[in-house]
């Protein structure tokens, strides 16, 4: 793997780690229906990138 996918991985694991809380804090507030879908559906794509990026 070279340096450059190694940076990416890096900043998708820190965007998964931020997506995670606040997918936690959506779930806490049920006054919006659609963001708990919409933040699972970024860490789905998020998870998918990091699956490409390994599989290189």
């Amino acid at each position: 793997m070279d340096k450059k996918s190694k940076k990416r991985l890096e900043i998708l694991r820190q965007r998964l780690e931020k997506q995670n809380r606040l997918l936690a804090f959506a779930k806490q507030q049920t006054d919006e229906a659609d963001e708990v879908e919409n933040v699972q559906k970024q860490i789905q794509a998020i998870k998918d990138e990091i699956e490409k990026i390994k599989n290189e």
